[in-house]
């Protein structure tokens, strides 16, 4: 954000130095303005709601506000109430453009210039799609970026997990599947080995990776349309996918790349796979002993990024985790105090039809919930879909259907994961 000319401007025309403590009491003023900018998050917020359907059976009857609320300030920032903060700016941002900051829009990693539109448009991401990335793929994603309204930059990401989820591996270097890593590797080199990988995607500019699973499946098996994990799960041992899962993101973080932790509440020992159908998890009771522990200890190590799995869990309701106020608002974001970006699985997976909803209406209902940012699958229909589900944010807000306190709550913690200050 800072160029070599902003940064020459800003000392040409600073102000005279201050005495010691009026640069102290200054300084700390703006800490106590960052500090507050950071306090958002998946807060449903308060919205006015009617029996207008986002899903058959689904009512969208107001949550209870989460008691652990991350758009909540402390009251000891009270002070620095006139202070510029991220969400002060954003509130004077159109429901059009904080929506689109809340989409992550799927485009294939060899024509990537075919997000141009909705990058324009202010999209906070862009999820890369393929198998087998160009050789400038990060010139390319830089005359992308140039595009962002604000140049505010952008949310690259992709699925780079090992084995055979892998996107960029010709550019990059191949992991294996995390089975063997978890297996074979200490923590350690699972470390190493990833942040190698990780400052070669941060060149390529790619910023994000969808990784590290940590969901606890010991099933020596591949992927596939009845198990979601098998391989792609460092192990069937709670601690084991702890200490691993906090090691990969640990080496993404060291390489320069923004780790998801997926896919919460845990799809190990899951009856299907909800990209192609309806699925649910083990149990909540059993869950909380067995697969809570990893994200819990991902929680404490600072992970920045949390995606909710399209399944129903049972025990907490019956719809998707993804579209869940219960699973996001009340237990990840509430009792396992978690402040970062809430990213859903793709909201193109058959559970999600299955449970009624199309994709702009999931959309919807995942930010009612507490989810900061949606995903969805690449087709033949990117821009419409996207501008559909646009569309469908800006109507909720409008209509009373989604707060639009809880719309700029998600927006801040897109513009957070980045670090990226609207005031500075």
């Amino acid at each position: 954000m800072n160029h070599p000319s902003y940064r020459d401007r800003r000392r040409a025309t600073a102000p005279p130095r201050l005495p010691g403590r009026a640069r102290n009491a200054r300084r700390l003023s703006a800490a106590a303005a960052v500090a507050a900018m950071l306090l958002v998050g998946c807060d449903t917020g308060t919205s006015k709601a009617s029996p207008h359907s986002s899903g058959p059976g689904v009512s969208l009857a107001p949550s209870a506000t989460p008691s652990h609320s991350r758009s909540t300030f402390a009251p000891a920032l009270t002070t620095a109430a006139t202070a510029c903060t991220n969400s002060s700016k954003l509130a004077g941002w159109s429901n059009r453009r904080l929506a689109m900051l809340t989409i992550a829009v799927p485009v294939s990693e060899t024509s990537v210039s075919d997000a141009t539109s909705e990058v324009s448009a202010g999209a906070g991401g862009v999820l890369l799609f393929g198998s087998k990335a160009p050789s400038d793929l990060g010139s390319r994603l830089t005359t992308l970026k140039s595009h962002v309204p604000g140049h505010l930059g952008l949310l690259v990401m992709t699925d780079e997990e090992g084995g055979g989820i892998q996107r960029m591996a010709n550019l990059v270097g191949s992991l294996p599947w995390p089975a063997y890593m978890g297996a074979h590797w200490t923590p350690a080199q699972i470390q190493q080995n990833v942040t190698k990988v990780a400052k070669k995607m941060a060149a390529a500019q790619v910023n994000m990776d969808l990784a590290p699973v940590v969901d606890v499946d010991g099933r020596n098996v591949a992927p596939s349309h009845t198990n979601p994990d098998g391989w792609r799960s460092f192990s069937g041992n709670t601690s084991v996918v702890s200490k691993a899962g906090v090691a990969y993101m640990n080496g993404l973080r060291a390489g320069g790349v923004i780790p998801v932790v997926k896919h919460f509440p845990g799809l190990g020992g899951s009856t299907y796979n909800s990209d192609f159908g309806p699925a649910r998890t083990l149990p909540w009771s059993t869950l909380q002993k067995v697969g809570i522990p990893p994200f819990t200890a991902a929680i404490k190590a600072g992970a920045p990024a949390i995606m909710v799995s399209n399944n129903i869990v049972p025990g907490l309701g019956t719809n998707p985790a993804s579209l869940s106020p219960t699973a996001i608002s009340s237990e990840l974001c509430g009792k396992m105090g978690f402040k970062g970006l809430v990213v859903t699985d793709s909201l193109s997976a058959k559970a999600i039809s299955a449970a009624g909803f199309s994709v702009p209406a999931a959309a919807v209902q995942a930010l009612r919930s507490g989810a900061d940012m949606v995903l969805f699958d690449l087709g033949s229909n990117v821009s419409s879909q996207t501008s559909s589900i646009a569309t469908a944010i800006t109507n909720a807000v409008t209509g009373g259907h989604l707060s639009r306190s809880r719309l700029i709550d998600a927006a801040g913690h897109v513009l957070a994961v980045r670090h990226v200050n609207l005031c500075s």
